[in-house]
């Protein structure tokens, strides 16, 4: 396993992240694995250098971070791994249950804290902005919570690029913690961000570190064409169908067949290839729920593309509406 360090810290990570949105209750999401279903995926990650693992307190409302928690104890030396867990969504819909308040933030921090079972959160990300909290507020509770050791570093998703510019600036003018990571929309399929939020995370020395990087499973090749709901996780998720629905797309995941045909590998090892090349990418967000899913990803970090192979997968994008910043209450992407 190769590693890299996130953003402009001293942390090293490895170039794969396991998300756990996959591990934690079946009743919240069909997909999802129960625990002592999920154990394997853990060490067998583990086990091939992985470090890094990526979850949030709304996955399973809360069971996902038990879940990981206790594998990761089970099977990791805690001093080596970077553990990230996400808040924003709500819990439950009564008051003061989410958003991005001072009182939700330190409040919903002690609870994840106490799920995972640890003393410190290495990664503590909000899971979108909170139009309704001033960007100041987040900020300074977000810092409180790295100067009393609770969370050593902060990280970010899905908004928009002048909206990530305030927040570093914000945090530079009032001396506050800064974000050093960037957990936003970018595959193959969906390459908006390469406007202006990837350029802005490279100049601020940020790291990227994307979720849904096979596209809900399209860049599988799995699928017989857009919309498939062939799986389970298709299925019930609904949320392909909103993020890749036009015909330039498929085109995409053709070129992506082509590569791996020729290079005589999986069509998710070249889409993970593909942005692992990417500057200011530090490590893809995997989901998997199949042990051979998480040794491809894995085998992945391997491959170097040709800048010709490279040249045909980006061939056929075509430009998109933004997507992902802030998704259906009842959905969650990453």
């Amino acid at each position: 396993m190769e590693y890299t360090r996130l953003g402009s810290t001293g942390v090293q990570v490895s170039r794969i992240c396991l998300g756990c949105m996959s591990y934690g209750s079946a009743q919240w999401r069909p997909w999802v694995l129960e625990e002592e279903d999920s154990a394997p995926f853990f060490r067998r990650a583990i086990e091939a250098g992985v470090n890094f693992f990526d979850t949030a307190d709304m996955y399973s409302l809360g069971r996902s971070e038990e879940v990981t928690g206790r594998w990761l104890r089970e099977y990791g030396n805690r001093d080596e791994l970077v553990i990230a867990t996400k808040v924003f969504f709500p819990m439950t819909d009564r008051p003061n249950m989410g958003g991005l308040s001072r009182k939700h933030i330190q409040q919903a921090c002690e609870d994840s804290l106490r799920r995972l079972g640890v003393e410190t959160i290495d990664l503590y990300q909000i899971h979108r902005l909170d139009p309704h909290t001033p960007l100041e507020e987040t900020l300074a509770a977000l810092d409180q919570l790295v100067r009393q050791g609770k969370v050593r570093y902060i990280g970010a998703s899905s908004m928009y690029a002048w909206e990530f510019q305030r927040a570093l600036c914000v945090s530079e003018r009032n001396g506050l913690a800064r974000f050093v990571s960037m957990q936003n929309h970018y595959n193959l399929v969906y390459r908006e961000e390469e406007r202006e939020m990837m350029p802005l995370c490279e100049t601020e020395g940020v790291s990227s570190i994307p979720w849904s990087p096979l596209a809900r499973g399209l860049l599988a090749g799995t699928r017989k064409k857009l919309g498939d709901d062939s799986t389970t996780r298709s299925e019930s998720d609904g949320l392909d169908q909103i993020l890749y629905d036009q015909p330039s797309d498929w085109d995409v995941v053709e070129a992506v067949k082509g590569v791996a045909a020729k290079r005589e590998v999986k069509p998710a090892q070249i889409a993970l290839a593909w942005l692992l090349s990417r500057p200011a990418v530090a490590a893809p967000i995997i989901g998997a729920t199949r042990l051979a899913h998480l040794d491809d990803a894995i085998e992945a970090t391997g491959i170097a593309l040709e800048a010709d192979e490279i040249a045909a997968l980006e061939a056929p994008y075509q430009p998109h509406p933004v997507k992902g910043l802030a998704p259906p209450r009842s959905h969650v992407p990453g």
